[in-house]
């Protein structure tokens, strides 16, 4: 059984779920008795599931370790229960039409669906957490931006206090860490392009209602445009498809002049 404790931090995040095909995977596994052979794709997403409910990374997939964790989940009634409600109302709902992201790999992260940051890099086979906003995945060479646009001084200092707002929808300004370099070679392989960008975006660190964390909303992929500056740079990114009109309040109102 999986303990009361577990479940409460669990729900919020899987009730946050957009994805159809993230919450269609996760409604077969709890509906179905059978263990099916999972692709790459769905191997991420059980990371991903994982990750949501248990917080520590999964040492090796492999059909006795799917097997015990799904057993551990269906035999809890409650989470079960709770889990397929919301899910399925979440499926109910999505206003939008979230297709997949071409990552030169199996990612099961779609365009414009929300994720938590563990959820993220679980999605790109990284089980490890991290505090900074960008990640280089150099395995699969791939720049990772978690951009907060409503950044409350309590929770960031000086120095994180960017500058990320979008300039219509599909040009995004974007500020680099403070210790970023136009000459180096992070700020290199941004000018230059050599890596996959892929920006996520939430409006603030927590819901003010609720008081927790936040999701990310992917953007997907962006290419380099223009640069200004360095330590930190000031960078215009162009998005590969537009900012839903839904979010272009929210991204565009930190604007400064």
């Amino acid at each position: 059984m999986i303990d009361e404790d577990v479940i409460t931090k669990a729900l919020p995040k899987l009730a946050a779920a957009d994805s159809r095909c993230f919450i269609e995977f996760i409604n077969s596994l709890l509906n179905s008795d059978e263990m099916p052979a999972l692709s790459d794709g769905q191997k991420r997403m059980f990371q991903m599931l994982h990750m949501t409910i248990w917080q520590n990374p999964i040492e090796e997939i492999c059909p006795d370790s799917f097997e015990s964790e799904i057993s551990r989940l269906r035999d809890n009634n409650t989470l079960c229960a709770e889990i397929i409600e919301e899910l399925s109302y979440n499926e109910d709902h999505i206003d939008f039409i979230d297709e997949p992201v071409d990552l030169g790999f199996d990612c099961p992260l779609a365009l414009h669906c929300s994720y938590y940051r563990d959820q993220i890099l679980a999605a790109m086979d990284i089980t490890t957490p991290i505090r900074e906003g960008v990640r280089y995945i150099s395995a699969k060479n791939i720049d990772v931006f978690f951009i907060t646009l409503d950044k409350a001084e309590k929770d960031y200092s000086p120095t994180t206090m960017y500058q990320d707002y979008s300039i219509d929808e599909y040009l995004f300004h974007w500020q680099s860490q403070s210790t970023t370099s136009e000459t180096s070679n992070t700020g290199n392989r941004y000018i230059e392009g050599t890596s996959t960008v892929l920006l996520f975006l939430r409006e603030h660190k927590k819901d003010p209602e609720t008081n927790m964390a936040e999701p990310y909303t992917f953007l997907g992929k962006a290419q380099y445009v223009s640069h200004k500056g360095s330590k930190p740079m000031s960078i215009i990114w162009r998005l590969d498809k537009p900012i839903p009109a839904k979010f272009l309040k929210k991204t565009s109102r930190l604007i400064v002049g």
